[in-house]
Order: C-alpha cells, then sequence, then structure tokens
C-alpha cells in the first residue's frame, strides 16, 4: 500500500510525526483504556502564534556563514520539506521538530519597524542581509500579511542590498520592488528547486510549487532584469542526486545566472523525522539513501564539522560536486551575481534632520 493511502499518514504534510522537545520534560500522549501510550498527533489546521521581537536582524559568525545578516518573519514553515535544518530551532520556542514545525507557524508583525529601527542605528555599516536565512519568507500566509513585502519596501527606502531565498511563486507579487531594486544592484533571488520529478516533489515538500512554477518564477524575474540564482539543495545521495545537472540545465534555459548546491545532513531530531519518513516513503532504498547521507558526513547522518557540514566530502560526496561543476561550466560558463551597490546606502530613508 502506497504510504499515501494509509489511514495514519497526515496528508499535506512532511513530517509523520511528532519528535520529542529535549528541551521538555514532559509529552503529550494518548492514554487508552488498556493502558498503551501513543504519540499525541492530530491532523490540524495550522496555527499561528504572533510576536512582537525586540530584534529581527540575526547575525551569524559561523566559518560556514560568516558575515551573514539574515531576517526570517516566520518561524516554523507550512511548506513542509521533510530534510529542513531549521526544523531544530522550533524546539526553542517549547514547539515539536516535527509535525509542530509545519503547522504551528511563529510571525513577527513588528518586523518592518524593527528593521527600519536597525537601519537608523548610530554606526551601522550597510551590508547586504539575506531573508529567509532559516525559514521561507514567502510561505503560504505572507499572502495575506505582507510582512516580506513591508519589509521589501524598508529595503527600497534605504537602499540596502537583499537577497532572498524561496521556492514560492508568491515572490513574484513583489516584482515590481525588486525591479526597481535591481536597477541600483540592490536585489538578488535564489530560488530553490530540489526535483524536477513531480512525484518526488510531493513526497519531499508537499505543500511547495512544483518545479514548473519555480522554473517559471526564474524567468519571470530575469525577463524583469532580477538576477536570479538556482538553489538545488539540498541534494539527498540515492534520491535527487542525479538530477544536479538537469536542475542547472533547466534553470539556465529560464535565465539563471548562478547556481549552488548543498549535500543533505540530518542533525539534531531531523535524523528521526527524516528516518521514520523515508522507511515510508521509499522503503526499497532507504537503507541506501541513509547510508548515503552518513557516508558524506563522516559516517553519520548528522554532521556539525565546518567546512565538510554542508558540502559533505568522501566518494559519494566528491562524484555530486563534479556533476555539480560539469553543469555550472556547461551551462553557466561566464555568468554570474552581479556585485551589490554598497554606496546607495540612504541613512533615515532620505529624510531631512535638523542641524539644530
Amino acid at each position: 500500500m502506497p504510504f499515501e493511502d494509509n489511514p495514519e499518514y497526515f496528508k499535506g504534510r512532511g513530517a509523520q510525526v511528532n519528535t520529542h522537545n529535549k528541551f521538555l520534560k514532559s509529552k503529550y500522549v494518548l492514554d487508552h483504556p488498556e493502558g498503551l501510550d501513543e504519540p499525541f498527533l492530530e491532523n490540524e489546521a495550522t496555527q499561528y502564534y504572533y510576536e512582537n521581537p525586540k530584534k529581527i536582524v540575526s547575525e551569524s559568525n559561523s566559518p560556514d556563514l560568516q558575515n551573514m545578516h539574515s531576517i526570517n518573519p516566520y518561524q516554523g514553515c507550512e511548506h513542509g520539506c521533510i530534510y529542513c535544518y531549521a526544523r531544530n530551532s522550533h524546539e526553542y520556542f517549547g514547539f515539536s521538530a516535527g509535525l509542530d514545525f509545519e503547522r504551528k507557524i511563529m510571525v513577527k508583525p513588528n518586523a518592518p519597524q524593527l528593521l527600519e529601527k536597525y537601519f537608523n542605528k548610530r554606526g551601522y555599516q550597510v551590508t547586504p542581509i539575506v531573508l529567509s536565512g532559516n525559514t521561507d519568507c514567502y510561505q503560504p500566509v505572507e499572502r495575506k500579511l505582507e510582512i516580506t513585502r513591508q519589509l521589501l519596501q524598508v529595503f527600497l527606502k534605504y537602499k540596502n542590498p537583499v537577497s532572498i531565498i524561496t521556492k514560492n511563486n508568491l515572490v513574484l507579487r513583489d516584482i515590481d520592488i525588486l525591479s526597481e531594486m535591481a536597477k541600483m544592484q540592490l536585489a538578488h533571488v535564489n530560488v530553490s528547486i530540489t526535483s524536477l520529478n513531480e512525484q518526488l516533489r510531493q513526497k519531499l515538500e508537499p505543500r511547495t510549487v512544483t518545479a514548473s512554477g519555480r522554473l517559471t518564477v526564474i524567468e519571470k524575474l530575469s525577463t524583469a532584469g532580477v538576477p536570479v540564482r538556482v538553489m538545488a539543495a539540498p541534494i539527498i545521495p540515492g534520491l535527487n542526486s542525479n538530477e544536479v545537472a538537469d536542475i542547472i540545465r533547466a534553470a539556465a534555459g529560464r535565465g539563471a545566472v548562478d547556481a549552488g548546491f548543498t549535500i543533505a545532513r540530518l542533525n539534531g531530531s531531523i535524523g528521526d523525522i527524516f528516518t521514520d519518513w523515508i522507511y515510508k516513503a521509499f522503503p526499497d532504498r532507504a537503507d541506501k539513501v541513509l547510508n548515503q547521507i552518513a557516508e558524506c558526513h563522516g559516517g553519520r547522518i548528522n554532521d556539525t564539522q565546518y567546512g565538510r557540514r554542508m558540502s559533505g566530502d568522501g566518494n559519494v560526496a566528491e562524484s555530486i560536486h563534479q556533476l555539480y561543476k560539469m553543469a555550472c561550466n556547461r551551462f553557466l560558463a561566464g555568468k554570474g551575481m552581479p556585485a551589490y551597490d554598497l554606496s546607495l546606502f540612504t541613512p533615515l530613508g532620505g529624510r531631512q534632520t535638523s542641524l539644530f
């Protein structure tokens, strides 16, 4: 029986379990009269939790992401990508990295105001800021709340460079702002494509736009003058590793000027979530996939070693690297993302201030 037809399968969700939050001492279970306890799971609708943080820009000092500044207007993500590294961060809010991550979304409505405050800090040095360093800034609720659009309006107002990472075609709603910023070399967009195989995409990323839809996003943004990089990420050995060249070729044909990739790693609770999923979704190759992921990360499916954790090493990783390099040389030769113009930043958003 296909696991989608299993009555216990949570349709429209990536994770099929709520893993235990290591920060909590207790967890909910269903208490049966027979005395058998089972995990407490409900296929409930997505819930939204509004918070008002005191700061919105995160600054990373990781050797893998040096000097990366990012904004996440949402925590948790309804897209439900089974492999998402951001799942672990949901445990800090008291939730599970599993189903909770997809259906309990933290919303930050004051993000635009905090960004403007950040730009007006004394001594601020202009730097590109990434939208979606953790979770997608264009997930479904953005259509209604427009927090990301308001953030982009602040970026344009101050003429501060911005880079977006997304797999949702909602980004096209803001093509007016992005094209205006691109004319000043202030905007980059990174479109993530994990697979061109629609059946695989539906299992890996149940609430995302199709690969065909994302290629259309690349084409429309490129036509509007917005530079686009395709992110073939993450590459999962034994699942989509054979698609690296095809993804880059398809994206380049629609106007992408650059590419990037990462190799899947299953840190923290993601290891349990992914393992549960792979044995349900692809039981015939589950062992092979897990073993090859481990081979890329020193023999373990999780990896915290800087330099290796995102790109992997070993024979399996090297074959992926070679495919990637060959595809870039063939389809993206002589192209690349344009440099940002850091000289246009406008303090106080162009407002005149008194000398007295």
